[in-house]
């Protein structure tokens, strides 16, 4: 009995052992599904240590991580261990990704994770957590869109103007578009908004400052409610905390944060039905219609144009216009369609129009019979008719029109007019030349000649003379490191201007071009570049007092810029201020 309990026991042990050496490498995801305006963390945890970790391709996300936690306990003479690399992930992007297999060597053998599918949705609502870091952030930045007319007609313009509004306690550095609305249901167009300004306004009551980021025109081209998408950046910004430096100046905390101008709905009325024109093609709008001749007196196998054009604000772009009706006995051809349109904020406006090619080919007079075209005027809202003139076209000369007649026996009888030749049809064809004789003319000996032949020797002594400066002003050690400095202020005034809107490189930029231009114009090295030493060097110079103090200002502003935030607006003015002032240091520079 005593030797079965002994085998019971070392089973036991035996069967522990191998449970406990068992190598678990696996990837936990936090969630499957979640907006594009969340975050989502993995950890890949193992139980046992190992080498040689290599994380998958997150080339769909924004990477925060990794960060490593172990840990080692031992329960009951039972040892245990865990490890673990976490990753944050910020999609880029809306669709279904597969995060690949993540890899480490442990005790010698590679072991891999199982991939894991991923589906990132359009932005969602998230629950406010005043615990949260980026609560503040969430609190004082808001991305909007601004809906002109939530109930349009269908085909009625509208426009949608997406807006950020930021607190003036909040500094952001820059933003990127992470997430673009689809207008799937309308006719859309952006406008350009390059080079809007900073503006100051309110948002439910408090004061904001606020950028319109993009204006775009839709026309919807389906009725009932219709979901306009949102638009989604992610920003890089710095939210005050409650710590205070030494100057008791309040410290900022950088946070990244994605924020979405959230779903709209509109609903889009369906036009009447009650007194549609048979006619109506959908244009929607305000317009005037006309149809013109280039010109109505002609003769046979000449060419006239006839325009049926369409002029006003509406959806131009999204209509037919109505079709020339000609006798048969004119020729005429495929129309040539042309647009002139422009699109701002309230819609479409312009022409557009058909341009007929139409060649008579008898005499005689034509009527071009009135058209008419209809549209919804939105304004009276009912249908509306325009009907053109009628056109009359004069075939002065020309072989006549005559009907066929009927022979006795039967046979037609076309009756056309007899051709007679003409014997000046060919005169336009010359048979005589007016050719005279030329002399000829020599290369040799001509002016020509002997310029090209002096050449070379009038260039030898040009090259020496230049030559002879170069080496003058490659031996020039010091004259080459001023000009040296000089070159690199104005390269690195470019870099800063180049900078706008990136505080940091900004400000490094503008203080390099600031102490390269002082090497060059007084003559001093970059170690003599003290406050009291320039204000010395620059009054020696005759320099403006109050010029040296905007100077020395700039160097401030560009110390001061690495502790406090700055705004885009007055980066544009220390560039400006520092350019002002590098130029009357020249001209008063002595």
């Amino acid at each position: 009995m005593k030797v079965v309990k002994h085998i019971y026991i070392l089973g036991f042990i035996l069967i522990t052992s191998i449970a406990s050496a068992q190598v678990k490498f696996e990837a936990k995801l936090s969630k499957t599904t979640l907006g594009i305006n969340e975050r989502l963390r993995i950890d890949f945890n193992m139980n046992q240590d190992g080498d040689n970790f290599n994380p998958p391709d997150f080339s769909n996300f924004n990477v925060s991580g990794p960060n490593q936690s172990v840990s080692n306990s031992w329960i009951n003479g039972v040892r245990s261990y865990n490890k673990t690399y976490t990753y944050f992930l910020t999609p880029k992007s809306r669709g279904t990704f597969t995060i690949g297999q993540a890899e480490i060597t442990i005790a010698g053998t590679l072991y891999k994770t199982v991939p894991s599918k991923v589906e990132v949705t359009a932005a969602v609502d998230k629950p406010k957590d005043p615990n949260d870091p980026n609560f503040i952030a969430g609190e004082n930045i808001h991305l909007v869109a601004e809906i002109s007319k939530t109930n349009p007609y269908l085909n009625e313009a509208i426009s949608v103007v997406y807006k950020l509004y930021v607190s003036p306690t909040i500094a952001v550095d820059n933003w990127n578009e992470i997430d673009s609305p689809r207008y799937n249901d309308f006719w859309s167009q952006t406008i350009n908004t390059q080079g809007q300004k900073v503006q100051n306004g309110k948002y439910k009551g408090k004061d904001y400052r606020y950028l319109v980021l993009r204006k775009t025109v839709l026309y919807p081209q389906k009725t009932g409610e219709l979901n306009i998408e949102p638009l989604t950046l992610n920003l890089s910004m710095r939210v005050p905390t409650n710590r205070r430096d030494i100057f008791g100046g309040a410290l900022m905390t950088r946070v990244s944060k994605t924020v979405s101008a959230g779903n709209n709905t509109i609903t889009v009325k369906p036009l009447p039905e009650n007194g549609k024109p048979a006619d109506f093609t959908g244009a929607v709008g305000d317009f005037s219609f006309d149809v013109s001749a280039s010109k109505q007196a002609l003769d046979a196998s000449e060419s006239l144009q006839i325009k049926v054009g369409v002029k006003g604000s509406g959806n131009l772009k999204l209509f037919k216009l109505p079709k020339l009706s000609l006798p048969s006995s004119l020729e005429v051809y495929e129309p040539e369609h042309a647009e002139n349109v422009k699109t701002n904020s309230a819609g479409m406006q312009g022409d557009i129009s058909d341009s007929y090619t139409v060649v008579p080919q008898f005499k005689g007079k034509y009527p071009i019979p009135s058209i008419s075209f209809s549209y919804f005027d939105l304004k009276t809202k009912t249908y509306k008719r325009l009907n053109s003139d009628e056109i009359i076209i004069d075939v002065q000369n020309g072989p006549l029109n005559t009907p066929a007649t009927t022979s006795e026996n039967g046979t037609a009888n076309s009756n056309k007019q007899v051709v007679t030749a003409n014997n000046d049809q060919f005169a336009f064809i010359k048979t005589k030349t007016n050719f005279t004789k030329v002399k000829p003319e020599y290369f040799f000996k001509t002016t020509l000649f002997w310029c090209l032949l002096l050449l070379p020797f009038l260039a030898i002594p040009i090259a020496i003379v230049i030559r002879n400066k170069k080496a003058t002003r490659d031996a020039d050690v010091y004259g080459n490191r001023i000009r040296k400095s000089d070159k690199l202020a104005k390269k690195y005034l470019s870099n800063a201007k180049k900078s706008l809107g990136k505080k940091e490189a900004f400000y490094i930029a503008l203080e390099k071009a600031l102490h390269h231009y002082l090497k060059a114009k007084l003559h001093i090295e970059t170690n003599d570049l003290s406050k009291d030493k320039i204000n010395d060097f620059l009054l020696n110079k005759q320099v403006d007092a109050q010029v040296i103090k905007d100077f020395e200002g700039i160097l401030e502003s560009c110390e001061l810029a690495r502790y406090t935030p700055i705004d885009i607006v007055t980066m544009q003015e220390d560039y400006n201020k520092a350019a002002k002032t590098i130029s009357l240091i020249d001209k008063q520079a002595r």
